[in-house]
């Protein structure tokens, strides 16, 4: 037997050991009906369920995960033998730190480390994955011998956007460094003991569950996917023990390569497992491992710009400057002008830069004009809405908001560092040509921070522009447009999954619009959105267009026939997985409840969202479950097949609250009910199925008088 597969056998057998006394003790000490569970997922013991099948509800039924653990470790020398007893080491792991929750609800409480990773994150984390904004993730293990270089590795990692969870003393190494952690900022500690390793392993298996329709137990399919779906890859520091070498054959398994910083001689892997010994060539190494492509934006600011920083926030206390809303006038237009009428990036600062002692609070109103042969005015709202984003790619800035109503927050350390608004304009400029090259040849910015000037510019020029644009949105609609739009932006992880994007019905991701399907078409003609014809509708209650099946037919290579846009029962649309609510039948009330993935609580259908949520996803069609975005919600076409929103009975408070103005329009619209949402219930006055239907009653709800839905 070779060092190395003695290496992982000797600590897979460790693992079993350790984890089949644990779990006797905890029967002993619990009895073997005591519930086990992580909690906010709806896939039990998540790599048990997707390897076997098996639904891990009590300690007791862990006795046969043991017995599978163990076949699992043969102790034969070949390579795929001891990568096998590598997979019992991720199961054994993910038991043990199930135990942890046995006996504590929040063992991670007190600890720097996070534990386990919720099915709504990574539900969350659906498009910038698919969209390359986090385009892989880096496991990172153990203690570097030199504490600066894991702090900048990390940062080498961040920079680039990958997402990096760490595991072992390397957390401490890297926040004494002065990295700031946190899935925002996607620098995740998970643990220091290395059973908590298990806690990335599970979010890749859940990735496939989720976007990859992948069915618990068909254990190939599941290793399929994540060595080819899930842009993984490990990093281990400091000496190699026999369970660290056995948890790492366990992510070979999964097709995640480990990088290892010890001199393994002969006993290097190509491609799987190598050593890199050069701290400074790791983060190179490890992308080409994985075969990631880094697209860096290089833009002269004095401040790191990635992805990365994207949920960055910046407390009051940590705060240089602030143009807010709530204190000064503040607007961002887009504007397309005549090629002849402005000059290619011409920057103009019209009043007083965020120089200054304390927090400087300014007016900004944000003029881009943009010109080329091939912009649109419809693009105009596209590009405008990306200015928060790329703004929150700046490290040290925090922006929300949008229109005449946002916040911009600058860091005392991102002002230091010797950021002023001129870097402002200069990401707007940069990321406008890079990102929209195809349609803008020039473009110039002006800030006006000047209180009069900035005053001025909003009422002349960014609320007429608004109106306008108001008026034009308003007046689309699925009958007033001559076609829908495709979206595959989700198939890198849902291969099963095609969005039908129409003006009444964005993306269910809720990040495209119809206009923003329009645009990348625009943009990349051959990309992922591509004309749908509306000729020859069958039926426009249901919304079955011809060409809409022939479309996703072919997007989804076969995958999928017939799909209609406006039914919840009958060949509903697919998701992919990372959609902002779900919507579900309640058949006593003759209604629906929807849920977003931000609600914890349990619903009247005696669901929670993520259980609600794994009845559909990874492209597959669930009739009486459907994924969508928030502003689907108040759509006129909203399952108009069923009845339309009439048959909304239950949601969460906060989504209630967020969507109340324009479905409340919408029912006035269409049924002539005033406040509607007023007569849907939520969970500060019922979730009990029973107490709901007292309230509708109370309440007169239409869905109660509405025929069957089923």
């Amino acid at each position: 037997m070779s060092v190395l597969t003695d290496l992982i056998y000797t600590g897979s057998n460790a693992v079993a050991g350790l984890t089949e006394g644990a779990v006797n003790d905890a029967i002993a000490r619990y009895g073997a009906d005591q519930s086990i569970s992580f909690g906010d997922t709806a896939y039990f013991l998540p790599t048990i369920y997707a390897a076997t099948g098996v639904k891990v509800k009590t300690l007791g039924d862990l006795t046969a995960c043991i017995t599978v653990l163990k076949s699992l470790i043969s102790n034969k020398e070949e390579l795929g033998e001891a990568l096998n007893a590598g997979l019992a080491t991720a199961v054994g792991a993910e038991i043990l730190e199930a135990l942890k929750y046995v006996e504590d609800a929040e063992p991670y409480a007190n600890e720097t480390g996070i534990g386990f990773v919720g099915d709504p994150v990574i539900r969350s984390l659906g498009v910038p994955l698919v969209t390359g904004d986090i385009p892989g993730v880096a496991v990172i293990v153990g203690k570097a011998e030199n504490p600066a270089d894991a702090v900048k590795i990390v940062k080498d990692y961040q920079s680039k956007g990958i997402m990096s969870f760490l595991v072992g003393d390397i957390i401490d190494q890297v926040i004494d460094g002065g990295v700031k952690t946190g899935l925002e900022l996607r620098v995740i500690p998970l643990g220091h003991d290395v059973t908590a390793v298990t806690h990335v392993v599970t979010v890749a298996i859940r990735a496939a569950l989720i976007f990859g329709g992948v069915e618990p137990g068909n254990l190939a399919a599941l290793l399929e996917y994540t060595k080819q779906r899930v842009p993984a890859f490990v990093n281990t520091f400091g000496p190699l023990n026999e369970v660290v070498v056995s948890a790492g054959a366990g992510a070979i398994a999964l097709g995640f390569p480990v990088l290892t910083d010890i001199d393994l001689a002969e006993n290097q892997v190509p491609g799987a497992l190598e050593s890199m010994t050069d701290h400074a060539e790791i983060v190179k190494k490890s992308l080409e491992l994985r075969n990631i492509k880094i697209k860096v934006t290089e833009i002269p600011i004095p401040v790191a710009f990635a992805a990365a920083f994207e949920g960055e926030i910046i407390r009051r206390n940590d705060m240089h400057a602030e143009m807010s809303s709530h204190k000064n006038t503040t607007c961002e237009v887009v504007m397309m002008r005549q090629k002849d009428d402005i000059e290619d990036r011409r920057f103009t600062l019209e009043g007083p830069d965020i120089d200054g002692e304390g927090v400087v609070e300014l007016p900004l109103a944000c003029v881009v004009e943009v010109a080329g042969d091939k912009m649109q005015e419809d693009f105009e709202s596209v590009i405008e809405r990306k200015i928060h984003t790329w703004y929150n790619y700046m490290e040290g800035v925090m922006h929300t908001g949008q229109r005449n109503q946002f916040r911009i927050r600058v860091s005392k350390d991102a002002y230091e560092a010797g950021l002023r608004l001129k870097d402002f304009m200069e990401v707007l400029y940069d990321m406008i040509m890079n990102d929209f090259d195809t349609v803008v040849d020039k473009c110039q910015i002006t800030f006006y921070t000047d209180k009069e000037k900035a005053a001025k510019i909003l009422e002349t020029v960014a609320m007429p522009k608004y109106n306008a644009r108001d008026e034009r949105l308003e007046s689309l609609s699925d009958e007033t447009v001559d076609e829908f739009y495709t979206c595959i932006l989700c198939q890198s992880f849902a291969p099963a999954h095609c969005c039908v994007v129409t003006p009444e019905r964005l993306g269910l991701c809720g990040a495209v619009s119809w206009l923003d399907a329009k645009a990348t078409k625009e943009l990349d003609p051959a990309g992922p959105c591509q004309i749908i014809s509306k000729e020859g509708c069958l039926d426009e209650v249901k919304g079955i267009y011809p060409d809409a099946d022939r479309m996703i037919n072919e997007a989804t290579h076969g995958a999928l026939e017939h799909v209609t846009l406006y039914s919840l029962l009958e060949d509903p649309m697919t998701s992919c997985g990372c959609f902002e609510c779900i919507c579900g039948i309640m058949p006593e009330a003759n209604g629906v409840v929807i849920c977003n993935r931000e609600f914890k609580g349990m619903t009247p259908t005696g669901m929670t969202f993520g259980e609600l949520a794994s009845m559909t996803g990874g492209g597959v069609q669930t009739p009486g479950f459907m994924g969508h975005g928030r502003h689907f919600i108040s759509s006129k076409k909203f399952i108009k097949a069923e009845g339309g929103i009439e048959r909304i009975v239950w949601m969460p408070k906060e989504l209630k609250e967020d969507v109340a103005p324009r479905l409340n329009k919408t029912a006035k619209e269409m049924f002539g009910i005033d406040n509607f949402t007023d007569m849907i219930c939520d969970e500060t006055i019922a979730s009990d199925s029973e107490a709901v239907l007292e309230f509708l009653t109370a309440k007169g709800h239409p869905a109660l008088s509405m025929p069957e839905i089923m």
